[in-house]
């Protein structure tokens, strides 16, 4: 469950993320040097970061921030994990992301942008010389505007680890960070939406004529949006292992035809 605990070295238990690590009194040898970095997205995946408010002092008695610029920066400053959120929608993104690759023992992908390519990846699906003309006007044939499909960050370089959603969980946040921390393999779900949702008591949003991409969307959120009254966006990526059986029978039993899905599918999950 999202917010349960886990063991530390040694057998001892902790509560709470970060927090309860801190207060099971485990020894930290090094405390990480974290630089976050973005690309093209609105930054809410960062804004996220500073709402944890207090917990976000919990973060920095494990880790130091050596750059961010939505929150601070020391430029040049070497670091042991980068946090990256946003697409590669540029050569010259490519070629940054490559030397801070270079530079990071660990990289993580941060959000929906940087983890599948989100919003920015739905001008993929269209002719981008059209797209370019249309964002662009009579401006589009400056050398600056270049035609380059979006790209997800381990669609360029290796990722180490990814914080899924739009924007990310600060709870799953949370316990990645935590395991890094104390050198244990985060654990990613597996399973879709559908699962937290039935944990929660949620009803189901096919009962209200909405077609909810829970059933083959990760799971890790805690179904926030269906336990709000909403059906599930997708932007947490599909699922390794869809059922596409159990998809094949809930649109047919709802009457969902392909289209409608694939529709609903590209908003964040287009190829």
């Amino acid at each position: 469950m999202p917010g349960s605990g886990g063991k530390l070295p040694g057998g001892r238990n902790y509560n709470s993320g970060i927090t309860g690590f801190i207060q099971s009194g485990f020894a930290i040898m090094k405390k990480q040097r974290v630089a976050v970095f973005d690309f093209a997205c609105c930054e809410g995946c960062q804004l996220q970061l500073l709402n944890m408010d207090e917990k976000l002092l919990d973060l920095l008695a494990v880790v130091d921030i050596v750059e961010w610029r939505e929150g601070m920066s020391e430029h040049g400053a070497a670091y042991d994990i980068a946090l990256i959120e946003g697409s590669i929608t540029r050569p010259e993104d490519e070629e940054r992301i490559r030397r801070i690759r270079e530079q990071a023992p660990v990289l993580i992908e941060l959000g929906a942008c940087a983890s599948i390519g989100g919003v920015n990846k739905i001008k993929n699906a269209s002719d981008l010389d059209e797209v370019k003309s249309c964002v662009y006007g009579s401006s589009a044939g400056l050398p600056q505007f270049a035609t380059y499909q979006t790209k997800a960050i381990h669609e360029v370089v290796q990722v180490e680890y990814t914080i899924h959603g739009c924007p990310i969980d600060l709870v799953e946040f949370t316990k990645v960070m935590t395991s890094i921390v104390i050198g244990t393999k985060p654990d990613i779900p597996s399973y879709p939406v559908c699962v937290e949702c039935k944990m929660r008591g949620n009803p189901c949003r096919y009962d209200y004529n909405e077609l909810c991409l829970g059933v083959i969307t990760r799971a890790g959120c805690n179904a926030p949006c269906p336990s709000a009254g909403f059906w599930c966006f997708g932007c947490r990526g599909l699922v390794d292992d869809p059922n596409v059986n159990a998809a094949r029978g809930m649109m047919k039993e709802y009457n969902i035809t392909l289209e409608s899905l694939v529709d609903k599918i590209a908003l964040f999950n287009t190829r």
